[in-house]
């Protein structure tokens, strides 16, 4: 999961990009997600990853490692963000699981 393993091509990484700089997609990723998730025509694996959080898999998936704490900040929100918000610890979590599997 290094910058070299990121695919531009990624679906998931072209709606992270426009839902964390859109507002009007952001409340619509957070009111409909399936809807969000077949706009940008991710894959049914990308879909199953997402509804999981599964940050690692995305990771595996293509992600880019930029994009990685983001989706913890699009489920959890970014407004007080430290070490302790809910999108940092739900990052850590999920990176913790992924990395003693």
């Amino acid at each position: 999961m290094g910058i070299r393993d990121f695919d531009r091509t990624l679906a998931s990484n072209r709606m992270i990009f426009e839902v964390r700089r859109d507002a009007g997609k952001l409340q619509r990723f957070h009111a409909d997600l399936e809807a969000t998730m077949a706009a940008y025509g991710l894959t049914d694996v990308e879909k199953a990853a997402w509804r999981n959080v599964d940050i690692h898999r995305l990771g595996e998936l293509g992600v880019h490692p930029y994009f990685l704490p983001q989706v913890s900040r699009l489920i959890e929100g970014a407004a007080y963000n430290h070490n302790k918000s809910a999108a940092a610890r739900l990052y850590a979590a999920k990176m913790k699981i992924a990395g003693e599997e």
